[in-house]
């Protein structure tokens, strides 16, 4: 007996949507979120609605939040996935790097800047950042996050650990976007792209409107304005180890800490007016 094109079509129709059920509940989607671990002087931020609040310890950032700091301010800034959002990350005292370890250049610049354990990022001061995505899939085989960022002014320091061959952690400028993986990194709205370990792709438009891409390699100062790349002075990589330090934290053995005792033990580290 014969199928008619109307039940073949029907029978179709079903076979997809078991085949998108299955494939819904294989993979799971989870909300990341940004939780603020340190401050040093002022800083606010606006979930989407225009209405500004002021940044504190603790806390959480999601989608569509905006980021603003003031003039000799940061912030740091966690990203976790939502479970462990409220998992209290310990600060530890930093140390500037030596003269020795600063001196080198070019190829080198990565050395002594430990490999990223977590994804961390630094608001600096006179900076505006928009976080436009946040998220987590479970594959079953991988966990795949998407991480999107809007740099519209001022400039970010940045420690991303290495993630699954899909994930995406991009941020935008107002000429292009540097794709970021298992990098520490710096970037400048203005289109200075720096990078201290692994590397950085930016995509830009060039003078003629053509996008281009160009691999930014450890060591290494990208200006995404004129084209020109060229090795890191020892002054500039110093400074990018000495943030790399200072943002070092730990996990406190993986438990979860008391907040108040953890503010009271800190204080030092997470005052709004001393770094």
């Amino acid at each position: 007996m014969k199928l008619t094109n109307k039940t073949l079509t029907w029978l179709v129709a079903g076979m997809v949507s078991i085949v998108l059920v299955a494939s819904a509940n294989a993979q799971t989607t989870k909300e990341r979120t940004g939780k603020v671990v340190r401050i040093k002087g002022a800083a606010r931020y606006s979930t989407g609605n225009k209405t500004w609040q002021p940044l504190k310890v603790g806390t959480i950032l999601k989608s569509g939040s905006v980021i603003q700091t003031a003039a000799d301010s940061y912030a740091d800034i966690v990203i976790n996935e939502e479970a462990t959002a409220d998992a209290v990350i310990m600060p530890r005292p930093s140390t500037q790097p030596s003269s020795a370890s600063a001196s080198g250049g070019g190829a080198g610049g990565g050395a002594g800047a430990k490999s990223p354990e977590y994804d961390v990022v630094r608001v600096q001061d006179d900076t505006v950042l928009a976080i436009d995505k946040l998220s987590a899939t479970d594959t079953g085989a991988d966990r795949v996050t998407e991480t999107e960022l809007d740099l519209r002014t001022g400039s970010i320091f940045g420690s991303v650990k290495k993630q699954a061959a899909a994930s995406r952690f991009e941020v935008k400028i107002p000429n292009g976007v540097a794709g970021i993986r298992g990098t520490i990194f710096s970037i400048n709205a203005n289109g200075l792209i720096s990078c201290l370990t692994g590397s950085v792709v930016s995509a830009f438009t060039d003078d003629s409107n053509k996008v281009t891409t160009r691999v930014v390699p450890a060591g290494f100062q990208f200006n995404s304005r004129n084209g020109q790349m060229g090795a890191m002075g020892s002054a500039l990589l110093g400074q990018l180890q000495g943030i790399a330090s200072d943002i070092s934290y730990n996990f406190s053995g993986g438990r979860r800490p008391d907040f108040n005792n953890y503010m009271n033990l800190g204080r030092e580290w997470v005052s709004p007016t001393q770094p």
